[in-house]
C-alpha cells in the first residue's frame, strides 16, 4: 500500500514537471520555434481546433515562423487567429503562405518574460507541495486504519519528502535554464 501511494505520487510529480516544461516551451527566447503557435485557436467549420490542425508550421529563419495552411479558406481566418492570440505577433500573408516575423525582445519584455516563468515554476512547485500533501494523508489515513505502523508512516513520509525535494529542485534547475536562455541576445 505504501509503495502504491509513493508511485503515485512520484507520477503525479512527473507529470507537473512535463506540464512545466510543456508551458516553459511555449514562452519564447527570441527564436523562432513552431510549438510558439500550439495554443492557437483557429475556428474551422464552425468549432475551434489548433492552429497544427488546419495549417502547416515551420520554422523559416531564426525569426520567422511559416505557416501554410492546408485549405486556401483558411488563410484569412489563420491569419485573424495569429494576430488576436495573445503573443503580440502580426503576421504577413502572401499568396497562401503566411510569414510570422518575431519581433527581437527588448530588456523590458525579457524581464516580462522572466517573471511568468518564475511564476510557472511557483505553479509547478505548488502542485508537487499538494501530491506531497496528499500522500501524507494517504498515509495518515492508512495509520487510522491499522493498516501501517507509525515507524512505516514516519519512512513513508519520509520518502515523500525526499521525492519532493528532488522534484522541487528540478524546477529550480528548469526555471534557471530558461530564465538564462531568455537572457541571452
Amino acid at each position: 500500500m505504501i509503495n502504491d501511494v509513493k508511485k503515485n505520487a512520484e507520477a503525479r510529480m512527473k507529470k507537473s514537471i512535463e506540464a512545466l516544461r510543456n508551458e516553459l516551451s511555449k514562452l519564447r527566447t527570441g527564436r523562432a520555434h513552431p510549438s510558439l503557435l500550439d495554443h492557437v485557436m483557429v475556428e474551422y467549420y464552425g468549432s475551434e481546433v489548433p492552429l497544427s490542425q488546419v495549417a502547416n508550421i515551420s520554422s523559416e529563419d531564426a525569426r520567422t515562423l511559416t505557416v501554410t495552411p492546408w485549405e486556401k479558406p483558411m488563410v484569412q481566418k489563420v491569419e485573424k487567429a495569429i494576430m488576436t492570440s495573445d503573443l503580440g505577433l502580426n503576421p504577413a500573408t502572401s499568396g497562401s503562405v503566411i510569414r510570422v516575423p518575431l519581433p527581437a525582445l527588448t530588456e523590458e519584455r525579457r524581464r516580462e518574460m522572466g517573471k511568468l516563468v518564475r511564476q510557472e515554476g511557483e505553479h509547478a512547485k505548488v502542485a508537487i507541495r499538494n501530491i506531497r500533501r496528499d500522500a501524507n494523508g494517504d498515509f495518515k489515513t492508512l495509520l487510522k486504519e491499522k493498516e501501517i505502523s507509525e515507524d512505516e508512516a514516519r519512512k513513508a513520509e519520509e520518502d515523500i519528502q525526499k521525492l519532493t525535494d528532488a522534484h522541487v529542485a528540478e524546477v529550480d534547475t528548469l526555471l534557471e535554464a530558461k530564465e538564462k536562455d531568455l537572457m541571452e541576445i
